[in-house]
């Protein structure tokens, strides 16, 4: 279990990189030169995509709950805004659903 929300926090920073970059030359007059490492990011999580071990619709439900605690996260360290007390709360549910999902899917 450990290793799979290793996997899904790895494919997490992946597509959000991949996704702030362009953001960033779009909205915030960054270099197009960030398209580059934003393309390499993309690519680096549709391989990790590939890396799980389950039916891939059961991947991407299990995932989006890693993905949505994950987005939290940069929100706080990277734009500087801390999450409030309903993000941790949406978390702790997500997290709690993708356990079930992730757990009901071995038996």
């Amino acid at each position: 279990m450990l290793k799979t929300l290793l996997l899904f926090t790895a494919t997490a920073l992946a597509e959000i990189t991949g996704c702030y970059l362009p953001y960033l030359w779009l909205r915030q007059n960054g270099s197009p030169w960030l398209l580059l490492p934003a393309i390499l990011s993309l690519t680096v999580f549709v391989w990790l995509l590939t890396l799980h071990p389950t039916a891939s619709g059961r991947v991407y439900a299990a995932y989006g709950g890693v993905y949505i605690g994950t987005a939290l996260l940069w929100l706080w360290v990277v734009e500087g805004i801390k999450p409030q007390l309903t993000d941790w709360i949406g978390i702790g549910l997500c997290l709690s659903g993708m356990a079930v999902i992730m757990i009901g899917a071995r038996h």
